[in-house]
This record gives C-alpha cells, sequence and structure tokens, in this order.
C-alpha cells in the first residue's frame, strides 16, 4: 500500500494543502476519520465503495466528499489507483460556487459540481497515464481550469486561525467579539466558506488535535486536561462519535 503527498504548483498552494497518489494492491474496508478540509477523488484503477447505514454504494470514478461530524467506512476493489486532492480549509470556495456546506457529511459525484466533459477527459488521460507525474499534471491541469478568480473571505480565514490557535477550544461568541460580526451572519458566511458550523469545524479541529496528540502513555484525565474537555465522560462521547471505538481502545493500536 501506498499513499504519497505530493506539494502542488504554486498556483494551487493557497487552496489545497497536497495531493496524494494512494494505491492498494489489496481490497480493504477501512475507516476515513473526520477531517477539517474537502477533498476530491480520481479512481485511475479501481472502485471505490461506501458504506450507508451497512448499505455498500459504489462511488463514481470521480468524487467529492465533505466535511463529516462522524467516521466513515470505506472498502477499495483490489489494485486500485486514487488521485485525492486536499483542499485547505477555505479552499473550494475558489473552485465551486456550490456552498461547502451543502457537502457536509456527502460523498458525491465530482459532475455535481464540475463540467461533466471536463471530468471526462482528465479521467481519459488518467487512464492513458503511465507515471505518476502524468497523473498529478492531469489533475492540477483539472484543478487551474476551475479556478474562480474571487476574493478569500478574510473575515472566515482570520475565524479559522483563531479556532486552529486555541486547538478547538475556543468559545465562537469569543471568536464572534474578536472580529466584531454577530452571530448569524458570521456563522452564514462560515458555513458557506468552510463546509460546516464554527462550533462544529471547532470539535473536528479540537478532536484532530487529540489524535495528534495521542499517547499511549497519559491518562484519560492528563488527555481530557489538556485538550480542555468538561470531563471524562464528554470526553469519551466525543472521541466515540468521531471514530467509532473508545480512547483506550484506540490507543492499544497506535
Amino acid at each position: 500500500m501506498r499513499f504519497d503527498k505530493i506539494i502542488p504548483t504554486d498556483r494551487l498552494k493557497p487552496y489545497i494543502k497536497h495531493l496524494v497518489i494512494s494505491e492498494n494492491a489489496n481490497e480493504q474496508a477501512y475507516k476515513v476519520l473526520p477531517s477539517t478540509g474537502i477533498v476530491i477523488g480520481f479512481q485511475y484503477n479501481g472502485q471505490l465503495a461506501v458504506f450507508n447505514n451497512n448499505k455498500e454504494n459504489v462511488l463514481d470514478k470521480a468524487g467529492i466528499t465533505g466535511l463529516q461530524d462522524s467516521y466513515r467506512v470505506f472498502k477499495n476493489t483490489p489494485s486500485i489507483g486514487t488521485i485525492l486532492v486536499f483542499f485547505t480549509e477555505v479552499g473550494m470556495a475558489h473552485f465551486s460556487n456550490t456552498p461547502a456546506n451543502e457537502l457536509f457529511n456527502q460523498s458525491v459525484s465530482l459532475d455535481n459540481l464540475f463540467d461533466k466533459n471536463k471530468i471526462a477527459e482528465a479521467e481519459e488521460k488518467l487512464a492513458n497515464s503511465k507515471t505518476d507525474a502524468e497523473r498529478i499534471k492531469t489533475i492540477e491541469h483539472f484543478l487551474l481550469s476551475e479556478i474562480k478568480d474571487r476574493k478569500a473571505d478574510q473575515l472566515i480565514v482570520e475565524a479559522v486561525k483563531l479556532i486552529y490557535q486555541s486547538k478547538g477550544a475556543i468559545r465562537i461568541k469569543e471568536v464572534n467579539e474578536k472580529l466584531f460580526i454577530s452571530q448569524s451572519p458570521f456563522e452564514k458566511r462560515f458555513r458557506r466558506v468552510v463546509g460546516t458550523s464554527p462550533k462544529k469545524f471547532a470539535s473536528i479541529v479540537r478532536f484532530n488535535a487529540v489524535l495528534n496528540n495521542l499517547d499511549k502513555y497519559k491518562t484519560l484525565t492528563e488527555i481530557c486536561y489538556e485538550n480542555n474537555f468538561f470531563d471524562q465522560a464528554h470526553f469519551i462521547k466525543d472521541f466515540k462519535q468521531y471514530t467509532g471505538d473508545t480512547p483506550e481502545n484506540f490507543k492499544r493500536f497506535l
């Protein structure tokens, strides 16, 4: 199995964290935990399915997944090959007119957002590509053709920074006060650009902060304290929602 990260071309860097070439020779079912950015995937070999209510749904070869508030289970066929595009928290707004919150908890065909002919062209080029460099060039060309000439919503950019600086522990009321904006218009703008509410986004950021600092030698009390949870019960409830497992069980596999 491989999962190779590639830094995008300079023109795409403000909007895309990285691209990934993912390949797996074996059929496998696996969990994807909530992250803070929207992801596009192009399968150049094999197929991918997602489980919804224990039902397996085969996805289109070119798809997009919005922010999630729980883990999801995917399954790939043998010898799958995928190019993944990981957007920054506000990056998708520069490529599509569709509000990002419409993708919340969704994995849908890419042609719901982008031109079908361009997608078909990219898929054909991927099918004929022989090297990683050719595949990355194809996807970057597709992305570059879809960039919209619009300014970033700087207030939302700053809100995302504040949430990250607090590792997701900041109260949204405090964010409103720091940015001099009332709750309702702020939440509407945030949901449209980022893909979920500020409160939910902060919760996902805090969850990922826990994952990044999960130490098998730390007690649950220490982890709760370091990540500003009220108590262990609240921490365990959030952790199970995002991973489907308890912190103790999860730590055993680190």
